[in-house]
């Protein structure tokens, strides 16, 4: 990490890492390890999400027992209780146990879940000492400046601590600003042997909205094509970065808003046969199909005609690259409705909880995905019996 002041979410995140590599120093010297009952991964930064996941593996899974001492919960599917009868029930096969629970949103809706929530207090009150809680609430947004917190948001949050505060670690993963950003770039060019021009690591920071998880695809692969000569420059980022974003990500949405299936399928096999990254990459390139869609569904409620009106519309953190502000507001514009983008979305989250469950075909899942997405969906008027009941209980 560069020298100077982090923002918090970082801190947080390194803090949080920090913490694990004590963790598996004590288990290497055979010492208790000094840790909480389980952590709230708060806030909806993939990558800083990304980051702590992986210091968790690399700390207290051994990747040759993954199996017998990893699991996912997905609270959509499952429920609290199965994951806590996880964590007090001791492996034959590992000596420690981790469990990661997803989509903790589930507990804040239908219902006040005042069981599931006395069961989380009563295990972190007598947790097992070989196992480790993980909790993902990212349901809402931190943003790098408290200050700025959307008041939704805030509730969501507070209603957070309020709730597993008193016993749970809570990790606040707050949104990466352009200057932390900008100082993770240059750091971490410098760590490969690199030397990145503070233009270019704008420029970086920039194109891609500020998105850590793009951001840090993107400068590995600046690294791969400068590979021998030591040095990153802003011609570097425009030809790397710049057009190669613009011909993929909004190519693919452009043709999904036209419903042009061949096309966007075409589309999805250049993006996905230009990283090697795998699962990673595969989830990567839905998140930022997820965030378009988000984008455009604000655009479109905010009725946002021009450019200039976009940057109001969106917040910091949440804006797309300034080369394409006109091809989303033109793109968002051909949709009819808010429901065809919350139709999108509900794909979008079917599968990515298909990629998680480690289907055999990732690719499969995608082209599935992008299929359906550019498939124009049926007007609720066309069947007949939702056309005589005056809803949309046939729509697809």
């Amino acid at each position: 990490m560069a020298q100077g002041r982090q923002g918090i979410g970082f801190a947080a995140a390194e803090r949080f890492v920090r913490e694990m590599d004590s963790a598996a120093e004590a288990i290497e010297a055979g010492k208790p390890l000094n840790l909480r009952a389980g952590y709230v991964l708060a806030g909806d930064d993939i990558f800083l999400q990304d980051r702590c996941r992986r210091a968790v593996l690399r700390a207290l899974v051994p990747s040759e027992m993954r199996e017998f001492c990893f699991t996912e919960i997905d609270l959509g599917s499952q429920t609290i209780f199965e994951a806590l009868d996880l964590l007090r029930t001791p492996s034959l096969m590992a000596p420690f146990q981790v469990v990661l629970v997803r989509s903790l949103r589930q507990l804040y809706s239908r219902g006040a879940k005042k069981e599931e929530f006395a069961e989380l207090e009563r295990y972190a009150r007598s947790p097992n000492p070989q196992a480790l809680l993980i909790l993902v609430a990212d349901h809402f947004t931190i943003p790098g400046d408290p200050r700025r917190m959307d008041m939704d948001d805030k509730n969501k949050f507070d209603r957070l601590r309020e709730t597993l505060g008193d016993h749970y670690a809570i990790v606040e993963l707050a949104r990466v600003e352009e200057m932390d950003a900008m100082r993770w770039v240059t750091a971490t060019a410098e760590r490969e042997g690199a030397r990145m021009e503070p233009d270019a690591a704008r420029e970086l920071v920039d194109a891609l909205g500020n998105d850590m998880m793009l951001v840090s695809t993107e400068l590995e692969k600046l690294l791969l094509y400068t590979s021998g000569r030591g040095r990153i420059t802003l011609g570097d980022v425009e030809t790397m970065v710049l057009s190669a974003r613009q011909r993929s990500l909004y190519e693919l949405t452009d043709a999904i808003s036209v419903h042009d299936r061949a096309r966007a399928i075409g589309v999805l096999h250049g993006l996905l046969n230009s990283t090697d990254a795998g699962e990673d990459a595969a989830i990567g390139h839905l998140y930022m199909l997820a965030r378009t869609y988000r984008q455009m569904m604000v655009i479109l409620e905010k009725n946002v005609r021009d450019s200039r009106a976009i940057w109001q519309a969106l917040w910091q953190g949440f804006r797309m690259p300034p080369f394409a502000a006109d091809d989303l507001i033109r793109q968002a514009r051909r949709f009819r409705s808010r429901r065809e983008l919350t139709r999108g979305l509900r794909l979008i989250a079917q599968a990515d909880l298909e990629l998680r469950s480690s289907p055999p075909d990732k690719r499969l899942v995608l082209e599935r995905l992008v299929h359906s997405l550019a498939t124009e969906p049926r007007h609720p008027a066309a069947h007949p019996l939702s056309a005589q009941l005056g809803f949309a209980a046939f729509a697809e």
